[in-house]
C-alpha cells in the first residue's frame, strides 16, 4: 500500500509540476484574442485556488480545454487531471460527471481531506458548460 500512495503522490506531484492543457486557447491567427467558445473562472476563497478554465466545442464535444490557475497542488493538479479526462467527452458526459470522479483519481483520503481543492477544476468545467448553453439560449432566442 505504501508503494501504491508513493505512486499516487508522484501521479499528483508530476500534473502539478507539468501541467497538462495549460495556458490559452489562440484565436486562429495565433494573437491574443481567444478562438475559446467559453471561458470560466473559478476558485476556493478562503484558500485562495483560482482556475480559468476555456472551452472549445463542436457537435457538444469539448474540442480543446485551456486552464491557467494559481493555488495549491492538489487544485491545480487536479485541473490538469480533469482536462485530460473531459477532452473529446460529450457535454453530457461531463455534466454526468460527480466529484467521487476525483476520489477515484486522487484517492479517498485526500478527496476527502480537501473536497474544494480537488473538485475544483470539475466544477468549475461543470459551470463553464452551464454557462455556455445559457448563452446560446440567449443568443437562439434574441436575448441580451
Amino acid at each position: 500500500m505504501a508503494q501504491d500512495k508513493q505512486e499516487l503522490m508522484d501521479f499528483i506531484l508530476d500534473h502539478y509540476e507539468n501541467p497538462r492543457n495549460a495556458g490559452t486557447i489562440e484565436g486562429p491567427d495565433k494573437k491574443l484574442i481567444s478562438d475559446a467558445d467559453i471561458c470560466q473562472n473559478g476558485g476556493n476563497p478562503g484558500c485562495g485556488d483560482i482556475v480559468t478554465i476555456c472551452l472549445k466545442v463542436d457537435n457538444g464535444k469539448i474540442v480543446d480545454i485551456k486552464f491557467e490557475g494559481e493555488g495549491c497542488i492538489v487544485s491545480q493538479a487536479g485541473t490538469s487531471i480533469i482536462t485530460e479526462k473531459v477532452l473529446g467527452k460529450d457535454l453530457e458526459d461531463v455534466l454526468a460527471m460527480g466529484p467521487e470522479m476525483m476520489t477515484e483519481i486522487l484517492g479517498e483520503e485526500l478527496t476527502l481531506s480537501r473536497p474544494k481543492c480537488a473538485t475544483l477544476g470539475l466544477a468549475t468545467v461543470k459551470l463553464a458548460i452551464t454557462q455556455l448553453r445559457r448563452d446560446e439560449m440567449k443568443k437562439a432566442n434574441n436575448i441580451e
